[in-house]
């Protein structure tokens, strides 16, 4: 037990062991009873204690009580100390609250002035800010902003006018965004009113450019010294201020809204490309001014656009300008193929050639592909030739009004010279005659020839500058020549031919068209020499006008027939004549004169135009007579009428015979009298009996003879012969030839009812 209460006395503050070692054993109350022991035991110590050390604290209260009266009289001195103190020091402890206040109130402005430093910079910036909005100094004004925004709003702190300014900045940057849309709208309206006269300088310089030589440069240069450069713009597209749209796009950059801007100053272009597409007026092909301004406006717009694409700020793409090129160059070859269609003016053609030449050079010094208005100057070079030669039919009818068809006449050398000089002929065996001298071709060929070379130069005019090799100038060239005299001459002379002509002026004309044919070679080789070409010949000689000729022929034939019309209308013929005069009548006789006559004027003819005449005369001739023997008006005809018109064709045969003309068949011309000629041999003859055994068999006497002509004719000579045997007695013979008369006739009905 007395362990354990060390234990207990010797710790402090962890008992638990201890006490649960009693609880656990079985002496709890002899633990209690030394416990209590140990409580005397240490009571009486402390009795002893305090009985040693009790004089000690008598001494000490004593000690103190004297410190208690001194204590008093120290507190009534500084009582009366404190008292002092408080009197002297109350105005200065007013003056240190005056100054702790006046302290206080420089702080509060020492940190006003600091945060008015601070607010400074921004309410000078917003002022700026508002000036330069109202100034439109945008894209200052953008910055400023940015700067407000980002700098200098952060650095204040939250003041209610701050708030007030952070709400004001997305509407000043929607107002700074909408001005500047208003001025790239007023520069893209600038821009299309300015496009033409940017055009219009581009292609001035293109062609000052084309049309420069030395001599040109240093005459420019003499003329310029001395003289201060000019103030005026140099280029074409320093006539427009870029600059609006250059901060319109630095605005929108620092907006972050670049790519929205391109997109729509790209869409905006093209509408505008769209617009000027369309001509401003409705007819270009009025006059030269209205293709000039329309070429002025489609270059300048696309010009401006290329400059932009190497100013390299992103507004243009090569690939957008070209896509936008690509179809703005068809519309404006459509449009231009479409008005120079209706162009009827040569001068007029020739001065948009030269303006399209121009555009297509200026488009090829700015990079621009000219594809496909090469291939429009080669189209309108077609309808160019068609201009020129509607020009040229009018020359010819005015030609052709005025000629008098007579060959060339030259009274002196001077004339001849003259002639010489207009038509390339080769006059040798002329040269030799005397004078008066006489070409075989009228006024007609000199004329026609010299309108040809100026239709020629003209064409060629048109030519000049297209790029085109001397071959192919000259194969055009000879082909616009060809298609001017095949097809314009030629049916001038075709319209001419329609009216009633003298003989002699057909033939003329048809003399004057071989002349011209064979001058053709000259007429390419003329064309070589202007082109630097080689001489190459593209027409088929006598083929140029052979329609034309085909028409003057055809009329000679016509009047030819009708002139036989004539003296066979003379014909007095006595259908109940007794006997034959034994001589062909006057009227075939004096025909017949007077066709030889004809044939004999046509030997300037080419040999198939005498030989057609000579048929058609011979056929009209045969057919007539022919035609006067079957003629149903003529009732009855005496076998001495019948030999007298036997007579009559004999004297035609020996003229079909003789051949008048060369290049005849041998023959040829008898064959138009064969069927008059069997009818008549068959009548005359008698020769029934072989007529009727040969019908229907080819190659037989009287092939050419029908049924029913023989029998006409008969049946005209029986009522002959009943009219001058009525008062007469037949005789036997005659009995017998009236019987086999009826015979014959029978039988040739029967035939012909047969055929039927």
């Amino acid at each position: 037990m007395n362990a354990t209460i060390q234990e207990i006395e010797g710790i402090d503050d962890y008992w638990g062991p201890a006490f649960r070692s009693v609880y656990e054993g079985e002496g709890h109350e002899a633990f209690v009873q030394q416990l209590d022991d140990r409580i005397k035991q240490h009571d009486k110590e402390i009795e002893k204690l305090c009985n040693f050390h009790y004089q000690g604290f008598i001494d000490s209260i004593r000690e103190l009580l004297q410190v208690r009266s001194h204590a008093e009289e120290l507190h009534a001195e500084i009582s009366n100390v404190d008292a002092n103190v408080k009197e002297t020091t109350e105005a200065l402890c007013i003056r240190a609250d005056e100054l702790i206040r006046a302290r206080r109130v420089e702080l509060n402005i020492a940190a006003t002035i600091e945060k008015m430093e601070l607010c400074l910079p921004l309410l000078t910036t917003y002022s700026k800010l508002k000036s330069q909005v109202e100034a439109k100094r945008y894209y200052p004004a953008l910055k400023t902003l940015e700067q407000l925004e980002h700098v200098l709003l952060p650095r204040v702190g939250p003041y209610k006018w701050c708030a007030q300014i952070s709400s004001d900045i997305p509407r000043l940057r929607q107002a700074i965004r909408d001005a500047s849309m208003a001025d790239l709208r007023d520069f893209l309206e600038n821009i299309r009113r300015l496009s033409p006269q940017v055009g219009a300088m581009a292609l001035k310089q293109t062609q000052d450019m084309m049309g420069r030589s030395l001599a040109n440069i240093i005459s420019k240069k003499d003329k310029s010294q001395g003289l201060t450069a000019s103030d005026g713009p140099q280029c074409p597209h320093e006539l427009v201020d870029f600059s609006p749209l250059h901060r319109c796009l630095h605005i929108h950059t620092v907006l972050g809204a670049k790519n929205d801007f391109i997109q729509y100053y790209r869409s905006q272009r093209r509408q505008q490309a769209r617009l000027v597409l369309i001509p401003s007026s409705g007819n270009l092909h009025d006059s030269i001014q209205g293709i000039r301004n329309y070429l002025h406006a489609v270059l300048g717009f696309f010009i401006l656009e290329e400059h932009l694409l190497t100013a390299g700020a992103g507004l243009v793409s090569k690939d957008w300008l070209l896509d936008t090129w690509g179809m703005s160059v068809t519309k404006v070859a459509s449009t231009l193929r479409t008005n120079t269609s209706l162009v009827t003016d040569p001068n007029l053609m020739l001065k948009i050639k030269d303006q399209i030449m121009l555009f297509i050079n200026t488009l090829k010094c700015y990079g621009l592909p000219t594809d496909p208005l090469p291939l429009l100057l080669q189209e309108m070079a077609e309808h160019y030739t068609e201009v020129l030669m509607q020009r040229w039919v009018g020359v010819f009818r005015d030609i052709l009004d005025n000629g008098s068809f007579l060959p060339i006449e030259v009274q002196n050398q001077e004339e001849y010279d003259s002639v010489m000089d207009k038509f390339p002929y080769d006059g040798e065996e002329l040269e030799t005659q005397p004078f008066p001298r006489k070409f075989p071709f009228s006024s007609l060929v000199t004329s026609v020839y010299v309108q040809v070379k100026e239709f020629i130069y003209a064409w060629l005019m048109y030519s000049a500058g297209l790029g085109l090799g001397g071959e192919r100038r000259a194969g055009a060239a000879r082909h616009s020549a060809s298609l001017l005299l095949s097809r314009s001459f030629a049916g001038c002379l075709s319209a001419l031919f329609r009216r009633p002509l003298p003989l002699v002026q057909l033939v003329q004309i048809i003399v004057d068209t071989q002349y011209l044919e064979d001058a053709t070679v000259c007429l390419y080789e003329f064309i070589s020499n202007i082109t630097g070409s080689e001489l190459v010949t593209t027409q088929a000689a006598g083929s140029m006008f052979q329609a034309a000729r085909d028409d003057a022929e055809q009329q000679i034939c016509d009047k030819l027939e009708k002139k036989v019309d004539e003296f066979l209308d003379l014909e007095n013929y006595d259908w109940l004549l007794v006997e034959p005069i034994g001589q062909a009548s006057s009227f075939v006789t004096d025909m017949l004169s007077y066709l030889s006559g004809v044939l004999t004027s046509l030997e300037q003819l080419p040999e198939r135009a005498r030989v057609a005449a000579v048929r058609a005369a011979t056929n009209r001739i045969a057919t007539r007579l022919r035609a006067l023997l079957l003629d149903p008006a003529v009732k009855q005809i005496s076998s001495g009428a019948l030999y007298q018109l036997d007579l009559d064709v004999i004297q035609c045969e020996q003229f079909a015979a003789g051949e008048p003309v060369p290049g005849l068949r041998e023959g040829e011309l008898l064959e138009h009298f064969a069927s008059l000629r069997q009818l008549l041999d068959l009548i005359t003859g008698w020769d029934w009996s072989s007529y009727l055994h040969d019908v229907g068999i080819d190659g037989g006497k009287y092939t050419l003879v029908t049924p029913k002509d023989a029998a006409t004719l008969l049946e005209k000579l029986k009522e002959a012969e009943q009219k001058s045997s009525v008062f007469s007695v037949l005789k036997k013979n005659e009995r017998d030839r009236r019987k086999l008369l009826d015979t014959v006739l029978k039988q040739l009905k029967q035939l012909q009812n047969q055929d039927s």
